[in-house]
């Protein structure tokens, strides 16, 4: 796997920042969270005078073989269908991007389709969607590194033209199934409680979904057969990279890469709902001090959101209900983000307003 080079932010400007936040017009902390993300911004970008330069979003596509299983109430190709959807300007990614300024990038990295001759659509597929996971590993160790590789590179498109801030988000029938049991490993929750609805299964869906989750799981973790994903000195302790490898699809391991990439380059990362949180959990498994760099913006309904947020001490912008993916939740709470570096780079202060400091 690609090595990344990620230090936690320099917090020697931390009370410069302080100081200018205080000394804005009004009474200290009545602007609550956002001057929490005034100071989270301006450390990840040491300033105190922080841009949201060129906001980009990344939208990542990729089919999952667990989805064979009838583990999501949508068809697969549901997946492919909405990608071609996107670049019609059709989709709900399409009109919150448009909405807030982001460009947006439509990529395929594992999608079951020819997308030949279609406009719009990047082309990094590595396969046409994962293995299953109920049988064997979803991926090989090349295909890993190489969605890694994908999404650093595609941080780096972003970077070269002057990007600041970037949302990730994914389109993958059958994705909340590996990010199910992503947080039940990675947490050591049980997994009957890692698992929800998704996109709209009902209660004999659900039940469905933890037997065909249950049986991946516990041939994973049995020492029997599955020397092809562990070393003889790991049955004891799993590594990150085993777990992701073996049941994530190649749009969440490349969401991993474009994550861990951003915070190397110290840009602000929104992090949307259940799956990319899952991405994001994964990240800080991987490189703790990449959390420095990432807002969390949304938690939906499901228990196992809010339990994956807990885990990393993460307390959310919005609660919206939104179940959608796309990144959408994350470009809803831009505004947020932006009101926050407006207030710390546009309100007056004391001084200049001739203003009785009263504290």
């Amino acid at each position: 796997m690609k090595t990344f080079c990620i230090k936690s932010s320099d917090k020697a400007i931390q009370q410069d920042i302080q100081a200018k936040i205080d000394n804005l017009n009004k009474p200290k902390g009545s602007l609550g969270r956002l001057e929490d993300l005034a100071m989270q911004v301006c450390l990840i970008q040491q300033t105190l005078t922080p841009s949201l330069a060129h906001p980009c979003h990344l939208l990542l596509g990729g089919d999952h073989g667990i989805e064979r299983e009838g583990v999501s109430v949508s068809p697969r190709e549901v997946t492919w269908q909405q990608m071609i959807n996107f670049t019609h300007g059709g989709g709900g990614v399409n009109m919150f991007c448009r909405q807030h300024g982001f460009k947006l990038r439509i990529v395929d990295v594992g999608v079951d389709y020819d997308f030949s001759g279609i406009e719009n659509i990047v082309d990094c597929k590595i396969a046409r969607g994962t293995k299953n996971f109920l049988y064997e590993p979803a991926m090989s160790e090349e295909e890993f590194d190489k969605a890694i590789q994908i999404g650093s590179d595609l941080v780096d498109d972003c970077i070269s033209e002057g990007c600041r801030i970037l949302c990730i988000g994914e389109m993958g029938i059958g994705n909340t199934s590996p990010s199910s049991i992503w947080l039940s490993l990675f947490g050591d929750i049980p997994l009957i409680d890692c698992i929800g609805a998704g996109a709209g299964l009902d209660t004999p869906g659900i039940r469905h979904k933890y037997e065909i989750l249950s049986k991946a799981k516990e041939r994973f973790t049995s020492h029997g057969d599955r020397h092809d994903v562990r070393s003889e000195t790991s049955h004891t302790c799993l590594s990150p990279c085993e777990v992701l490898r073996y049941f994530g699809g190649f749009e969440m391991i490349a969401a991993i890469g474009a994550m861990l990439r951003a915070a190397e380059a110290h840009l602000i990362i929104l992090v949307d709902g259940f799956i990319m949180t899952a991405c994001a959990l994964a990240a800080i498994r991987l490189y703790p001090d990449s959390q420095d760099y990432m807002i969390f913006t949304h938690c939906g309904d499901e228990k196992a959101h809010k339990m994956m947020l807990d885990m990393v001490d993460a307390k959310p912008l919005l609660n919206l209900g939104l179940r959608l993916g796309e990144g959408t939740g994350a470009l809803c709470a831009f505004p947020i983000v932006d009101s926050a570096v407006r207030m710390i780079n546009e309100m007056n202060n004391f001084d200049n307003a001739k203003i009785t400091k009263y504290f």
